[in-house]
């Protein structure tokens, strides 16, 4: 979950790898360093976030044109100084940067102990460059072959890039099961954790399989091999990346400009999809499949997080319109309980960074089991899209607050098309069925901009419920998913304590919970099941809670009962949470906002989780 930049080339290091990190630090801000090669290696690094490297620097000697950065969210080793990257190997003659996690780092650790090598810190990352450094010594062979046979030699998970004294033109990376991209410039590279940092100056990019190694020298062509020195082609690739899409554009945070970019978000994952006329829909990677989908027994949905909740979603999509039985599965409960999967199962792996390692795990467990790996991802190239056999990519642009938004609606929005497919090949929703959906659909983007305009009245009542310590977020049918979604919101950026539940499963236990200070979300558009809703805020409101409510435009009952009530349009009820989720949204953004919380970057949580 760490952010690693690098550069070789003939400008100065230190302004594209300060930039960099800010770029990537959605990725974690435990810590922050960087390494820059100029007859020495000057390596300076510091807790906290990367402001804070840059005030350490200023008086420091930060010239060079090789150099490579980090910024951390800490596994091993608590964040601080020490512990935080590059690392230098004993001689300090290298350095190096990684983003994942040594599995067996303790055993070679205690076998460098042996030979008398010694430990500046408590990181798993030290263990490789002092490794690297000493096959160096006692192998007697260079650079590349010592990386070569030192990631042999471990487990786990790693993407690194190693610079060296005596070789100040060359740059060394791998990658094993976390992202790493090259860009390839005018006899220059940069190498990242994604395009971010690269789009500025290139946009041809290779992005490095699994088991490869990148030999990035001035003057020579980009080299990449396996560990086993196989020497496989770079495939260049051109970035659609808008540098636009990366910077505030006025707005105070990341997350308040996505909220408001969802109609863009949502619009842009149907087009090219929806035909002019509105009548059919095309996805290439359901057509090329089409068989082994309308005879699939089951579909099961591999996730975590919010992709978890828009995969839930999915569940009642996939069922309501294409009757094709469907599973919800925990990535990283999925992958360890040796799970039944059959040649006539779909895995769909949902993720909106692409890298999420549970879940990369999860699909090559099915994939082995025979089973179709279907992606949904957000981001070109990454590596659950490459791993797929076929997918849907959902065109939300950059997400780069840390609390998933348009990622959500965007997942939601390709599930919608995929079933609504589905489900007119099998014949299970009728023609009229079919084009009222569709039509409706592409009407979404144009009422999630009128629900949008709820921001004023959100904002002033977000100020009464900053006191709160506990809310309860309820929620049935397809809005359920939008309650846990809900509360997870609020958890992840105001450190408030939220829970979400099936509205009926309240008199299971949380309503002992409620009472004059207890919060109340009820998720309540037009629905079948209104009214047993309508019945579960009166139990709350008899019980003197605080209900929240989300309503569809001209509810006269619920917005009687309820203290606070927020209008959505009316809209077909399977494309509700498309509407429903943004006031929760809004709600948890601006009382986290008025608690003075870090809402880009929340506490112990990064973007991107590439390690378990």
């Amino acid at each position: 979950m760490c952010g690693i930049v690098g550069y070789l080339g003939s400008k100065e290091a230190y302004p594209i790898l300060i930039k960099g990190l800010k770029r990537l630090e959605y990725r974690g801000y435990d810590s922050a360093g960087i390494a820059l090669v100029n007859e020495k290696i000057n390596l300076y690094k510091t807790k906290g976030k990367v402001s804070n490297l840059e005030t350490f620097v200023e008086s420091k000697n930060i010239a060079g044109t090789t150099g490579i950065a980090h910024t951390r969210w800490a596994t091993h080793g608590e964040p601080n100084d020490v512990n935080a990257h590059p690392h230098f190997s004993d001689s300090k003659e290298l350095a190096m940067i990684h983003n994942g996690i040594i599995e067996n780092y303790d055993v070679l650790k205690e076998e460098l102990m042996k030979v008398g090598v010694e430990f500046k810190s408590n990181t798993d990352t030290e263990v490789l460059i002092q490794l690297i450094e000493y096959i160096m010594k006692v192998e007697k062979v260079d650079l590349v072959n010592a990386v070569q046979l030192a990631i042999s030699q471990v487990v786990g998970a790693y993407a690194i890039v190693v610079v060296s004294k005596k070789h100040p033109d060359m740059l060394i990376a791998a990658r094993n099961g976390s992202p790493l991209v090259i860009g390839i410039g005018e006899d220059e590279f940069y190498l990242a954790s994604d395009p971010s940092p690269i789009v500025e100056y290139t946009r041809n990019v290779v992005f490095v399989d699994d088991e490869e190694i990148a030999i990035l020298k001035l003057g020579e062509e980009l080299q990449i091999r396996t560990i086993k020195n196989q020497v496989k082609t770079p495939f260049v690739e051109q970035l659609e990346l808008n540098l636009g899409d990366l910077e505030k554009s006025g707005f105070k945070h990341f997350m308040i400009k996505e909220i408001f970019e969802q109609p863009k978000s949502i619009r842009d994952s149907i087009r090219g999809r929806v035909n002019v006329g509105i009548d059919n829909i095309s996805m290439a990677g359901i057509i090329d499949f089409k068989e082994r989908f309308l005879q699939a027994k089951r579909i099961i949905f591999i996730a975590a997080g919010t992709s978890w909740h828009a995969s839930l979603v999915g569940e009642y999509l996939f069922e309501e319109l294409a009757r094709i039985p469907v599973e919800v599965e925990y990535a990283s409960e999925f992958r360890y309980r040796n799970p039944i999967i059959n040649e006539s199962d779909v895995v769909i792996a949902v993720s909106q960074s692409g890298e999420t390692a549970d879940t990369l795990a999860a699909i090559k467990l099915a994939k082995q089991k025979g089973a179709l790996i279907y992606s949904i991802c957000n981001v070109v190239g990454s590596s659950i899209a490459r791993a797929a056999d076929a997918g849907s990519y959902t065109h939300a642009g950059p997400e780069i607050g840390v609390a998933s938004t348009k990622a959500f609606t965007s997942q939601v929005t390709v599930l919608v098309l995929m079933a609504l497919l589905l489900g007119r090949k099998k014949g299970t929703i009728s023609e009229t069925r079919f084009q009222v959906l569709l039509n409706e659909l592409n009407n979404i983007p144009s009422k999630v901009e009128q629900t949008l305009q709820l921001n004023d009245q959100i904002k002033e009542i977000s100020k009464i419920f900053t006191y709160a310590r506990n809310f309860l977020y309820l929620g049935r049918g397809f809005n359920f998913p939008v309650a846990l979604e809900g509360a997870l919101k609020l958890k992840e950026i105001s450190y408030i304590h939220a829970e979400g539940y099936p509205a009926a499963e309240m008199k299971h236990g949380p309503i002992a919970l409620i009472d004059k200070k207890m919060p109340v979300v009820v998720i309540t558009p037009t629905s079948a099941i209104y009214n047993k809703v309508v019945s579960n805020i009166q139990e709350i409101k008899t019980r003197k809670g605080k209900v929240i409510a989300i309503v569809s435009k001209g509810d006269k009952l619920v917005s009687k009962l309820a203290d606070y009530t927020f209008e959505i349009p009316e809209t077909e009820e399977v494309l509700t949470p498309l509407l429903s989720v943004i006031p929760l949204q809004l709600l948890s953004y601006y009382i986290a906002d008025m608690r003075d919380c870090e809402i880009d970057q929340p506490r112990n949580l990064a973007k991107s989780v590439t390690v378990e």
